[in-house]
């Protein structure tokens, strides 16, 4: 396994419409895991949701978060950041046309954006970042 790896090094993984996994914390202190589209932007995790949903509770009393993103087929390519969170609220739609063109197309993508609720960004950035490639086990 191919480890101490950086986004540049994972080929086009964070290029494809894979689903992620937000890790986010209750307040008795366990988490919640929430499946969640994103994009990656200027060496972070844009995640669009609601104002008044259970991850931007979590993330307002605790910002503490984390967001795994991985294949399930070979190379089983991965990459898993860990910080804290900023909720934004500027370019939300612009935001959420990209993140939604990425898994439904430009159609769909923007069908979806017309009908969402969701008003806020979730910036996720490395306050430690974990990357690894299976491609040197795999063939």
């Amino acid at each position: 396994m191919r480890k101490d790896l950086g986004p540049d090094d994972l080929g086009d993984l964070l290029e494809l419409p894979l689903v992620a996994v937000l890790a986010t914390y209750r307040r008795d202190g366990s988490v919640l895991l929430s499946p969640v589209w994103h994009q990656w932007r200027d060496g972070g995790f844009d995640v669009v949701t609601g104002s008044g949903g259970i991850k931007t509770r979590h993330l307002r009393r605790n910002p503490r978060a984390s967001i795994v993103v991985y294949e399930q087929e070979p190379p089983y390519r991965g990459i898993e950041v860990s910080g804290e969170a900023q909720l934004r609220s500027e370019r939300v739609q612009e935001t959420a046309l990209l993140v939604a063109t990425r898994y439904l197309g430009g159609e769909g993508g923007a069908a979806y954006v017309e009908q969402m609720s969701d008003d806020v960004v979730v910036r996720l950035e490395p306050g430690r970042l974990r990357a690894w490639d299976f491609s040197d086990e795999s063939g």
